[in-house]
């Protein structure tokens, strides 16, 4: 070897942050890739514990971030949560020359802050709803007069999921305005920098929902498998909003020539909007989409993979066939991600959430948990763990969101039902879960399937 010359490492360390199902499900793809070396997750969880070693951290705290990358020296840092993108971690690993998949502060305003969203959706001709930004009580009392109702009131900042209200009634507005303003619904989790309070006001839009992902250099996006999530807590889509209590994905919910509409019309045009306003965005754009009679339209962005959506679509990467995230993530960061392919599986995947009673309100915690082993024995099904803690050697429940059962399937309906029988092996007391994910879909199919049949 000649003076001068360095060793290229055949392998890579990788430092994952977050704590959740979406960061057990990140883990477990990339310990797949031949080219994985040593996978550090901070803080983690007790399933993460199994694939990962797991550090403390403060997602919250930006210096203790700092402190852990510096510790753990990854050549990887993958941001999973949109907390740590919010504060500007990846502003600051880039500045120190570490390789992160995970958007600046500026680029992931796409997600922290909706009136942002919203006017970069109209300045780029993105289609969405109809909207309004408002600053006070009186103003958004004011603007109730330009929506039909029902009427969609959302908190400007980041929520958890819980942001969103859909007002059915002008009174059911008014009180909502006047909760959002008060804190009483969020206290004050969407007050900006400014000392201000913002919503957005938008009309209610109907069709089908869909969650369209890609992977982006900030030039080139390469499209994740597609994905439905259910956000209400109760079957029927009924009950409060939540994070995500379970998704479904196959490739029939978006035909090839709407996912290349969507790409041209949507992701492309915010992927050269943020770039010429001198934010490209680097990572994974989450677009939440919904099917009108009008097209598909934006409901919102996400800077980061979503969560349950991460469980289901990463169980269709094609590992045998050569699918490799960490590769794809690699070519993110180094802007050559048209290089890229990634390969899906056929058929189906689907992750059904195990919650704590009371989820979205107040919960117990430090329950254990039994089953979980029994669970994976069922052919396509992996649990990853949501909210989970390790205490005296017992797993507990520590968030929630506690599981994600996952599986895979031939079709929805085999996927389903392995999905099911797996959550039933599972207890903890207080274990909620729904027992309708995937069934629209379901109907919807045996609908076609007759109609086929009588033709």
């Amino acid at each position: 070897m000649l003076a001068g010359d360095t060793i290229k490492k055949s392998t890579t360390d990788i430092l994952i942050f977050g704590a959740g199902g979406r960061e057990h499900a990140i883990a477990v793809a990339l310990q797949a890739s031949p080219r994985a070396g040593k996978i550090v997750c901070a803080p983690g969880n007790a399933g993460i514990a199994r694939v990962a070693q797991c550090v403390p951290a403060r997602l919250g705290d930006l210096d203790d971030l700092l402190r852990v990358v510096a510790e753990v020296r990854p050549d990887l840092v993958v941001i999973g949560p949109e907390l740590p993108l919010s504060l500007g971690l990846a502003d600051e690993l880039r500045r120190r020359s570490i390789p992160v998949f995970g958007p600046t502060r500026d680029a992931a305003r796409l997600e922290t802050s909706k009136s942002f969203a919203k006017r970069f959706m109209q300045r780029h001709n993105i289609p969405t709803a109809a909207y309004t930004v408002v600053t006070s009580e009186d103003e958004a009392v004011a603007a109730l007069s330009r929506f039909r109702l029902p009427l969609v009131i959302k908190a400007d900042g980041l929520a958890a999921g819980k942001g969103v209200l859909i007002c059915q009634s002008a009174e059911e507005a008014r009180v909502a305005i006047s909760g959002l303003f008060s804190g009483a619904i969020l206290g004050k989790s969407f007050e900006t920098g400014r000392g201000e309070h913002t919503l957005v006001m938008e009309e209610f839009l109907e069709g089908e929902e869909l969650s369209f992902l890609v992977l982006t250099d900030g030039r080139h996006a390469a499209p994740l498998a597609p994905a439905q999530d259910h956000k209400r807590i109760g079957d029927g889509d009924t009950g409060p909003n939540t994070g995500g209590m379970g998704v479904y994905s196959t490739d029939s919910m978006l035909s090839d020539s709407m996912g290349q509409w969507v790409l041209e019309h949507i992701i492309q045009p915010t992927l050269d909007g943020m770039a010429a306003e001198g934010s490209p965005f680097v990572g994974v754009l989450y677009c939440g989409l919904i099917m009108t009679a009008r097209g598909p339209m934006v409901l919102e962005f996400n800077a980061r993979f979503g969560d349950p959506e991460t469980q289901a679509i990463l169980a269709r990467l094609d590992l045998e066939h050569g699918a490799d995230l960490l590769e794809a993530m690699e070519a993110c960061v180094q802007g050559r991600l048209s290089d890229t392919e990634l390969r899906w599986k056929p058929g189906a995947s689907a992750c059904v959430i195990a919650s704590s009673a009371g989820y979205p309100g107040s919960y117990l915690t430090n329950l254990p948990i039994t089953g979980l082993d029994d669970a994976e024995t069922i052919a396509g099904v992996h649990v990853f763990h949501s909210g989970t803690a390790l205490e005296n050697g017992r797993i507990v429940t520590a968030g929630g969101r506690v599981l994600g059962v996952t599986a895979n399937g031939a079709d929805l309906e085999q996927t389903l039902h392995r999905a099911y029988q797996a959550i039933g092996k599972i207890h903890f007391e207080g274990m909620y879960f729904r027992r309708d994910i995937g069934n629209r879909a379901l109907t919807l199919q045996g609908a076609g399937k007759s109609s086929r049949g009588a033709g």
